[in-house]
């Protein structure tokens, strides 16, 4: 089925009111943990992107030869070199420990990279957002971290992938299921896990429940588009933790379909956004214009500051 008025209701639900009563972080504190030697952009796109959406605080934990760059592009990011590939595992273990203890959400993937190094911080990584019940989305190459072990993620109902065309058949592929399989029956197979399957249509998928965005995006698919949905997607799974907490809301949601609503609001802007962007800026467009219709797209798909008067 297609996302209906009910299931974007229960999304805006997953949104925190904008009275101006709640303190910094209660709307929302990520990490993308990515950026290696080779990719700087990736990281930043998805976390600058979960700020743009409307998060609180945004990091990157990241190798020390991404950082500079990372942080040259944006003031507002939070960037932590601790992923030195030569680093005692003991010591980025200690860090990652006491910078998760602040975070709702990690984001896992973006200019991650394949080295062993790289990999194997992700998985610690995930390893410790699993044992505090954090909400994790993964990506690119976090999802080739997956490909390879689907057991780092399997019945973690916290978590979101999001995987292209390739790296989805590939999934299929590690968990013994036809590449074309449906959404739902990769979900099923990893016992829960919400897939954000991104096409044409992109298909969530929550177990047996799936639902179709056709909302439409715009007609040029420029690299980085994915890392801004996974900023999205990150953006949400914090609301819904500090909703799951009772920072705002009724908690009538249960923690379980969190991630299944993070991923349709989410897909429904990041389509939206693009749409705009390609309207101004037609085939030249690029995820850097792509930043600043985010807002607009927002306001648009989930009414966000209708009536406002100036006024609070």
């Amino acid at each position: 089925m297609t996302i209906s008025k009910q299931l974007l209701d229960q999304v805006k639900q997953l949104i925190p009111p904008l009275t101006g009563k709640l303190h910094k972080g209660q709307a929302g504190r990520v990490a993308v943990v990515g950026g290696a030697e080779e990719y700087s952009g990736a990281p930043f796109f998805a976390a600058i992107s979960a700020l743009r959406v409307g998060v609180d605080l945004s990091h990157v934990l990241c190798s020390p030869v991404a950082a500079g760059s990372i942080k040259s592009y944006s003031p507002d990011l939070i960037v932590h070199p601790i992923f030195a590939p030569d680093a005692p595992a003991d010591v980025v273990d200690k860090e990652l420990d006491s910078l998760l203890s602040r975070l709702h959400v990690l984001i896992l993937g973006p200019g991650l990279g394949r080295s062993d190094s790289m990999q194997r911080y992700a998985r610690d990584a995930l390893r410790m957002a699993r044992d505090r019940e954090m909400y994790v989305v993964i990506d690119a190459d976090g999802l080739y971290m997956v490909q390879k072990d689907p057991g780092v993620i399997k019945g973690y109902e916290r978590a979101v992938l999001t995987p292209n065309v390739v790296e989805y058949g590939r999934l299929c592929e590690a968990l013994k299921l036809k590449k074309d399989a449906k959404a739902s029956e990769l979900s099923a197979a990893l016992d829960g896990v919400t897939v954000l399957q991104k096409g044409s249509e992109d298909v969530v998928a929550y177990a047996k429940e799936e639902a179709s965005v056709d909302v439409a995006g715009g007609l040029k698919r420029c690299g980085g588009q994915g890392d801004i949905l996974s900023g999205a997607v990150g953006a949400f799974l914090a609301w819904g933790k500090n909703y799951e907490t009772g920072s705002f809301g009724d908690k009538s949601i249960p923690p379980h379909r969190i991630p299944f609503l993070a991923a349709l609001g989410a897909s429904t802007l990041t389509r939206t956004t693009s749409r705009l962007a390609f309207a101004e800026r037609g085939r030249s467009v690029v995820t850097q214009d792509m930043l600043e219709y985010i807002g607009q797209a927002f306001d648009d798909v989930f009414d966000d500051r209708k009536g406002y008067s100036g006024k609070l």
